[in-house]
């Protein structure tokens, strides 16, 4: 997905529009995740880029993508760019060793 976004919508004040922004690419992320993965691969990774325009979007680690989008429109910019690819991914389960044992051991 890439895609410019307008911060300033008539009839819309500014938070509403970022949460009209970030409901829109969280939908585009449950999407995403629906898709099946090829074999071998067990989760989907997504690389992420924003800034006021395409020239400028540098990246982003997905779970700081809204502040980024935040950081932007506090900047003062009249519309954000987000960037998001997906693609699937391998990785290692990990695994815990508790501490902790069940009553009754």
């Amino acid at each position: 997905m890439k895609k410019t976004f307008p911060l300033s919508v008539p009839g819309k004040e500014g938070p509403r529009v970022l949460e009209m922004i970030k409901l829109e690419l969280t939908k585009y992320v449950k999407r995403e995740r629906k898709k099946t993965l090829p074999p071998e691969m067990n989760v989907w990774d997504f690389q992420c880029k924003v800034g006021s325009g395409s020239m400028t979007a540098s990246a982003v680690p997905f779970p700081d993508l809204s502040k980024a989008i935040e950081a932007v429109a506090l900047a003062g910019s009249d519309e954000v760019y987000v960037e998001i690819l997906a693609s699937a991914e391998f990785r290692e389960r990990k695994t815990f060793s508790s501490p902790y044992h069940r009553r009754g051991q």
